[in-house]
């Protein structure tokens, strides 16, 4: 894409990820596949990430064929046992063509549009290696942009048998960026909230998503 069609390329590429490869025993099967509207949940976060990204990678472990049809590259944990969203990030940051990687759930169909130009934003002071989202006063752990560099550092924490997203976090140079509607950031879960989700009008669907206020201020080390 141009610089006038993509945002994020204004300022540096950005690969993004979405996280898909987990096992969805709560909402019945591959959770991206499920039906929003008459179109995969997978399919509104990439019409929202793939705006603002240079490149997408699917993260997907053991239903590759189902996700093909979506045109972007399909990429499996490296971390073998089901480790978690961490395991597809740290997947990401090896095969990205970019340095900076954000990571995105599949469950996510409401994100900002101006999620990943915000992220990038409260990195470019070059103090931090991170940024994560933050809604309702609560951080989003599995919603971040990352720079390469912090690879080694995932590698040993996975390596470690370490598997929660905050904790690992906290040992990065993190900034956070608040946003003003929560509800931007809801995930789908559950078949429950998936039948809520499907009885949303378009226009309730549209007027999820939010712009975000300035960065605050970076944490951890």
């Amino acid at each position: 894409m141009s610089t006038s069609e993509n945002p994020a390329s204004v300022q540096h590429p950005i690969t993004t990820v979405i996280l898909a490869g987990g096992l969805g025993t709560r909402i019945g099967g591959a959770k991206g596949l499920q039906p929003l509207h008459g179109r995969a949940l997978i399919d509104w976060v990439l019409d929202i990430v793939s705006k603002q990204s240079d490149e997408v990678l699917i993260n997907v472990n053991g239903a590759h064929d189902a996700y093909v049809r979506f045109g972007h590259r399909i990429i499996a944990d490296r971390t073998p046992g089901w480790a978690g969203p961490l395991a597809g990030l740290q997947s990401a940051m090896h095969y990205a063509r970019h340095d900076w990687i954000a990571c995105v759930p599949c469950d996510t169909p409401y994100l900002p549009d101006d999620l990943l130009v915000r992220l990038f934003a409260a990195v470019q002071t070059g103090a931090t290696d991170a940024a994560a989202a933050v809604a309702a006063g609560r951080r989003q752990p599995a919603i971040a942009l990352y720079h390469r560099r912090v690879l080694p550092g995932l590698d040993a924490y996975l390596g470690s048998g370490g598997r929660k997203v905050t904790d690992w976090q906290n040992t990065l140079r993190l900034s956070e960026v608040l946003f003003d509607n929560a509800h931007a950031f809801a995930n789908i879960n559950s078949q429950d909230e998936l039948t809520q989700a499907n009885r949303m009008t378009a226009d309730n669907l549209a007027s999820m998503t939010c712009s975000a206020g300035a960065p605050i201020a970076a944490k951890g080390k």
